[in-house]
This record gives C-alpha cells, sequence and structure tokens, in this order.
C-alpha cells in the first residue's frame, strides 16, 4: 500500500465547505473489513456496545484510520496536526428499528465552547460491510451544517462498499434512516478535531479563486469565502459580484423583499463588493435579527467584509442584541479579521455576560492575529461566569502565543479546576451556559486540556507536565484523555515516566471479556 497520502483536491474542499460532505473510499482487504465486523458482532451480541472503548475492543479498526485515503482526507480539512477525539461509537441499525422514515434529525453534542462554522472538528461515518439504501445508512442533510435551526431539505444516503467513508463537518444535521432490509447495519462514528490554525493548504490546492454555485437560492457565498481564505491563509476576501458597485443601490432595496431568497442573496452580493457597499449597512444590521437564518446569516457575513462600518455594527450588535443575533454577529466579526480585535477587547472588559463570552470566542477564532489580546483574556480567567471563562481559556488556546503568559495561565487554570471537583463546584451544572453539555462534567478543566494539547509544546516542558498530571487526577474522562494525549505530544524523559505510571493502571486488554476465561 502507497504511504504517500490522498489528499483532496479543490473541487473536493469546495464541496466539504458548501455541502459539509465528502464520500471517500477506503481500499482495504474484503477480508479485514469481514474480521472487524465478526469481532464487532460478537461484542455487541455478547457484551452490548464497547461505546468509547470500540477501538480497544476491536483494535483492527485503527487500520481505517491508518490508510492514504484517511490521513490524506483528515489532513486536507484539519491540517497535518489533528487528534482522534475519544469519544467514538458503533451506531447498530437494526431491520425494522426506529420510527417510520427512521431517527430524529440531529446535531451531534460538540466539544468546544460554541459550534463553528470554520472546520476545527469533523466526523467520518465509516462502513465496514457494503451498504445499500435499503439497509438503513445515516442519512445527511447537504449544506446543512451552518444552520441553528432544522430546515428540511433533502437528504442524501450515502452507500458504496465495505470501507465506503462519510467525512462530514461536525455540525452537519443527520439521522439514522430506516433499515427496510433483513441485515444487520453497522456503522462505525469517530470524531476528530484541529489542533492548529492553518499555516498554509493543507489539500491539493491548485486554485486561487473557488467555483462556488453563485446562484443557490440557499447560498452562503461570504461564509463560504471566510472559510476558504482561513483555510488558505489568505486575509482578504479575493472576489466581487457582478456588476460592482453599479449595483448596489438595486441591491439595498432588494434587502427589504418580502422573498428571503431575494433578502439573502441581496446580502450575499452586497458582501462580496466590500467596503464601497457601506450605504448597506443600517438595512443589514437590521437584517441580522431576520426571521430567515440563511438571511441573518449572510448579512452577519456581509457586514464582516464591508470594512469599519461593518464591523462597528456588528460590534453594537454582539454588546447590545440578543443571544442569537449576538451569537451571529460574532461569526460575522471573525470574518471581519484583525481590525474587530480593539472592539472585542472592550466587550470582553465591559459587556455583559453574554457579550463578554462571545468577544472571547471570537479572539479565539482570530487565532494568532489576536496575540495583542492575551494581557486581557488572562484578566478575564477571573470572570464571575464560568461560561466566559471557558471561552477565554479556550481562546487561550488558539492564540498560543506569548507561551510565557498563555501556557502559566492554563496551568494554573486547569489545577484550580481539577482541585475543585471535591466540592463538586465544577461539575454543577449552570444555567449561565448557552449549552450546558453534560457529558463534560468539568468544562473549566476539560478545555484547559484542550488547550494544552494544542499549544503545551511551545511552552516550558515542566510546568505544562505539572498541569496535566492534575488533569491526570480529574474525574472528567475527556480532561484525563487529552492529558494523556498532550503528555504524548511532549515526549520528554519526564512527560514519559508519568505516561508509564497511567498506562500500567489504565491499560485496557481488548481480549478480556465476560465471556473469556481469564
Amino acid at each position: 500500500m502507497s504511504s504517500e497520502l490522498k489528499l483532496l483536491n479543490d473541487e473536493q474542499m469546495i464541496q466539504f465547505i458548501t455541502k459539509g460532505y465528502v464520500v471517500l473510499q477506503n481500499e482495504l482487504p474484503e477480508e479485514l473489513h469481514r474480521s472487524v465486523m465478526n469481532q464487532i458482532d460478537f461484542a455487541f451480541q455478547n457484551e452490548g456496545n464497547p461505546g468509547n472503548n470500540i477501538l480497544p475492543r476491536v483494535p483492527d479498526i485503527q487500520k481505517f484510520f491508518e490508510t492514504p485515503v484517511t490521513k490524506g482526507a483528515l489532513t486536507s480539512v484539519l491540517g497535518p496536526d489533528y487528534y482522534m477525539h475519544p469519544h467514538r461509537h458503533m451506531h447498530y441499525n437494526q431491520p425494522g428499528n426506529g420510527k417510520p422514515g427512521g431517527g430524529e434529525w440531529h446535531k451531534d453534542g460538540f466539544w468546544s465552547s460554541m459550534r463553528s462554522h470554520r472546520p476545527w472538528w469533523v466526523m467520518m461515518f465509516y462502513y465496514t460491510q457494503d451498504i445499500t439504501e435499503d439497509m438503513g445508512p445515516t442519512a445527511i442533510m447537504p449544506g446543512s451544517q451552518y444552520n441553528e435551526k432544522f430546515q428540511n431539505q433533502p437528504e442524501l444516503l450515502p452507500t458504496g462498499k465495505a470501507g465506503t467513508i462519510a467525512l462530514v463537518h461536525f455540525d452537519l444535521w443527520h439521522k439514522a434512516s430506516l433499515n427496510t432490509s433483513n441485515i444487520d447495519r453497522y456503522m462505525l462514528k469517530f470524531q476528530f478535531v484541529r489542533l492548529a490554525e492553518p499555516v498554509s493548504p493543507s489539500w491539493n490546492h491548485t486554485n486561487a479563486v473557488p467555483a462556488f454555485t453563485l446562484d443557490a437560492p440557499d447560498a452562503h457565498l461570504n461564509l463560504w469565502h471566510d472559510v476558504w481564505n482561513w483555510l488558505r491563509v489568505e486575509k482578504s476576501l479575493q472576489a466581487a459580484a457582478d456588476g460592482g458597485t453599479t449595483e448596489v443601490p438595486a441591491l439595498i432595496e432588494a434587502l427589504s423583499s418580502e422573498n428571503e431568497v431575494i433578502r439573502s442573496g441581496a446580502a450575499d452580493k452586497l458582501g462580496l463588493i466590500g467596503q464601497a457597499a457601506e450605504a448597506a449597512v443600517p438595512k443589514l444590521k437590521e437584517l441580522i435579527r431576520d426571521s430567515s437564518e440563511n438571511v441573518a446569516l449572510n448579512a452577519s457575513y456581509a457586514l464582516g467584509h464591508i470594512g469599519n462600518s461593518g464591523t462597528a455594527a456588528l460590534l453594537m450588535e454582539l454588546g447590545e442584541g440578543f443571544k442569537l443575533t449576538a451569537q451571529r454577529a460574532a461569526y460575522g466579526l471573525q470574518a471581519a479579521g484583525a481590525e474587530a480585535i480593539p472592539g472585542l477587547v472592550r466587550l470582553l472588559a465591559l459587556g455583559e455576560e453574554n457579550s463578554r463570552a462571545l468577544a472571547a470566542f471570537t479572539l479565539g477564532m482570530l487565532g494568532s492575529a489576536a496575540s495583542s489580546a492575551v494581557p486581557s483574556l488572562i484578566v478575564a480567567l477571573n470572570d464571575v461566569s464560568k461560561w466566559v471563562r471557558r471561552n477565554v481559556v479556550e481562546a487561550l488556546g488558539m492564540i498560543g502565543e506569548p507561551a510565557d503568559e498563555t501556557i502559566p495561565a492554563l496551568v494554573r487554570t486547569i489545577e484550580e479546576a481539577v482541585a475543585k471537583e471535591s466540592a463538586d463546584e465544577e461539575n454543577a451544572s449552570t444555567g449561565s451556559y448557552v449549552y450546558n453539555q453534560e457529558y463534560i462534567t468539568n468544562k473549566i478543566a476539560y478545555t484547559a486540556a484542550l488547550s494544552l494539547l494544542r499549544i503545551g509544546k511551545i511552552g516550558d516542558s515542566d510546568l505544562v507536565i505539572n498541569g496535566l498530571e492534575a488533569g491526570l487526577l480529574s474525574k472528567d474522562r475527556y480532561t484525563r484523555a487529552y492529558a494523556f494525549e498532550a503528555l504524548t505530544a511532549i515526549r520528554s524523559d519526564r512527560a514519559v515516566d508519568v505516561l508509564i505510571k497511567q498506562y500500567r493502571a489504565a491499560r485496557w486488554c481488548p481480549d478480556t471479556h465476560k465471556s473469556s476465561t481469564f
């Protein structure tokens, strides 16, 4: 087997950005898939679903994720420095199981403080058997990854022979479809996280200008260009609406149309025109609160691309808007880039709770460009709101430098958060959270461990290891998992000693189960 990565091409990346998925084929021996299927079937029938332990229970599954196809696809979207998340699941769809039409449409519970339009997270749906539509494959809704609200659109049922993979944006709406065959259907779901912002295109990139579909009724051209340019490390929007500035008056008028497709398209075109469309800013700001989510998103991103006046409008909405509209403004501000940083820092210090949290989130999404905000973020680690503090902790891990400031702050945070567990101070659910995420029991320690996984390698190793040793003692299983992986990345003598001590107690024997004798 060739070891050369099979990177995605421009067309596949455009499909991932616009539709939220790419279907791939892992060309592996039929015998391997059959062997894994037999092992999975034995575990399910005799022991139940192993849940997060599916990989150590069936170690051959790891081979599926070490091929040039899977590694190339993950590298293309997440960059070369990605991590297989410790949460994974084997989905089992029995014949006739479920409601008519299959399961419920949903987005998976996510792992960051907020959902991100930029691809920091992805999922892989992996089929270990030949899959046909009647077997109830996981249905996906193309293009739905940017919508918070469910919108009934045409669905897709990815099918193919054993080794079929659906690489999907983490926030794509999906569900189990109804299995009308007489065959049990299995699907492996694995999740992956990007550990660093892009430093160059990580796919087989040849065309600077993407061939986006311009006239689709659900197009998000400014949003798509934002993702494309972020992945390419391109700071300016290299696009222009047909007709340029002469169209601005007619497009502003179209923003008041009763037809949401017309409003949405007009907002998109105005954003592509850029600063020359600043006369549209007042009306675009109104549309952040539009009843159509597509219109509101396009208005937010358009404001982010129009320049100073658009950025000012977004900052005002972030500071004064409702939770939903402020969140939309935050996404627009990440598109605005570095010029939004001073206003975000002001809101971080002086805004209401939701504004402070969203300001921290946006600064994190701006990455290394927001390094000047690190002192203000460290001050905000003392915020009275846990929701704000969590966003700050994640932002520090996404910004990274200056490491002599971010690393000590993160180490203190994880040590204090784990120490508070005995009093259940960090485990208690709180209504201030936008999302409670009950599956993460210590959200501050968890997020600090994730941030140390991202940037721990650039800091003082002994100091980082002190923090990770505290993380290994957390009651939160995902905090412990991140700490394990961060120590593996550091790989100093001391880090290895800590790992060996932990692995001796934590080692999983995949051959031990209730049917084994010894």
